[in-house]
């Protein structure tokens, strides 16, 4: 499956009031940007997540390169 190629879910979310009626109403009026919203979102979350655990990988993987103290 590609990365483009698209599928409906369902989410429930808990929003301020004030945030879900206007969720509701583009949802109404441009589903659409909703869901582009939502890519947006959770693209950054995926890369965010990548980018850490490389960070962690790669910090790892210096300290067990750090040279060790001979005594």
């Amino acid at each position: 499956m590609s990365m483009w190629e698209t599928c409906s879910v369902q989410l429930n979310v808990r929003l301020p009031r004030d945030i879900a009626a206007q969720a509701e109403e583009v949802q109404k009026t441009d589903p659409d940007f909703l869901s582009r919203v939502v890519l947006y979102g959770l693209t950054r979350r995926s890369i965010y997540r990548h980018l850490r655990e490389q960070s962690e990988k790669d910090a790892s993987q210096d300290v067990q390169e750090a040279p060790q103290a001979v005594s």
